[in-house]
């Protein structure tokens, strides 16, 4: 029976071992050029995001499918707040994906501080970019260490300021074990808008001028809701932030929103102007307000 045993736990670490080599293996579909440079390199300024004719599709597309983003040409300055609104399957995230060459444009370019992100360091844009997704991923480990994971030398004190900036500190404090409580995996044992509102103060602690906000709080009740936009409305000022968002109330003080269907950009402005256009986004409005 001992042997047998043995025998069942050496099959079993045979195939994770498998699986582990696997992705060991796997080739980073995005590669930097050989002379890519640093984005503090990049001709314009800092924050600065444009898309120029971008066409995406997925790999493994079946031939002959219509592209998830066609032909999307936008721009976005320093310190702007620019919303994408649509229906589900529009193409919304993965433009926002693209911003931060979480994905590779099929054609047209995408350009971050004036450079084409291809010209650029994968690594370089990424520490300038931060991400505020409606999945927020948490370790198994203290609220410090996640916090910590954007900027490891961050002191207590700015962990502190960072908290109180997204609406959390005084929550933390609450906690038996203030900094020092451990998560769970995957932040199980925190509600879903304390899941949140950690997630912002780790992007408030790593300062980048680019945020990227997915969704943040589609998942939250109207209470929770409330009070993470609040967090989120402060980490957004003073950077450039491109919001996808389901509720159109959230980003009715949008600098443009543009409104993306079938992969395409079909109407952009501020939220009066859409309202008085009386197109796809006054019809969502609607729905929204019955």
């Amino acid at each position: 029976m001992a042997l047998m045993r043995v025998a069942l736990e050496v099959q079993t670490s045979r195939a994770l071992f498998a699986r582990i080599f696997e992705y060991l293996d796997l080739e980073p579909a995005i590669t930097d050029a050989p002379d890519a440079r640093d984005v503090a390199d990049a001709p314009g300024p800092m924050g600065r995001v444009e898309f120029r004719d971008v066409t995406f599709r997925y790999p493994g597309a079946a031939a002959g499918a219509a592209p998830t983003l066609d032909g999307v040409s936008f721009a976005v300055d320093p310190g702007q707040t620019v919303a994408f609104v649509g229906p589900s399957g529009a193409g919304k995230t993965t433009i926002v994906y693209l911003a931060a060459r979480l994905h590779e444009a099929t054609a047209g370019a995408v350009l971050f501080a004036g450079d084409d992100v291809r010209a650029l360091t994968h690594e370089s844009i990424v520490d300038r970019v931060g991400v505020v997704s409606q999945e927020t991923y948490l370790f198994r480990a203290s609220i410090a260490e996640n916090l910590r994971y954007a900027r490891p030398d961050a002191t207590d004190e700015e962990l502190v300021e960072a908290c109180r900036a997204a609406n959390i500190h005084d929550q933390i404090e609450r906690f038996e074990d203030g900094y020092d409580t451990i998560v769970g995996e995957r932040g199980y044992r925190l509600s879903g808008g304390e899941k949140q509102r950690i997630a912002i103060a780790r992007v408030m602690l790593k300062d980048p001028p680019v945020l990227l906000l997915d969704e943040a709080t589609s998942a939250l009740d109207t209470v929770s809701e409330r009070i993470v936009q609040a967090a989120l409305d402060r980490a957004a000022e003073g950077r450039t932030t491109l919001v996808v968002a389901h509720r159109l109330s959230t980003i009715a003080d949008a600098d443009v929103i543009h409104v993306v269907d079938g992969g395409r950009i079909v109407e952009s402005g501020t939220h009066a102007s859409l309202v008085a256009s009386h197109g796809l986004y006054a019809r969502l409005a609607a729905e929204q307000r019955e």
